[in-house]
């Protein structure tokens, strides 16, 4: 029988690199697992995804006048690593792609 993690959280974790833009205007960015959002981290940290199928990861950046840059791909089994970039200005989207 397989057990979980001491934490409660499931074996499979992905890293996620979250580069910042040259012009953030005090934007901080937020990761959604699924829809539920976590706030997070410039730089590199790792997060939990569920063992079975596919899982919608998203990032998008935020300050306190609007929210810009989100990128958004379904993570497989075979993804362990990925990359998000923003655009150099505040505006527009971003990107996630594997590392």
């Amino acid at each position: 029988m397989d057990t979980t993690r001491s934490s409660g959280t499931t074996r499979r974790r992905v890293e996620l690199r979250i580069t910042r833009p040259p012009f953030t205007w005090f934007a901080r960015p937020t990761v959604t697992i699924d829809g539920v959002g976590h706030p997070a981290q410039w730089g590199t940290g790792t997060w939990a995804v569920p063992d079975e199928g596919g899982t919608r990861i998203g990032v998008y950046l935020y300050n306190r006048v609007w929210r810009f840059g989100a990128a958004t791909r379904t993570v497989t089994a075979d993804d362990v690593s990925l990359v998000y970039r923003a655009g150099p200005l505040p505006v527009g989207a971003g990107r996630l792609d594997g590392a």
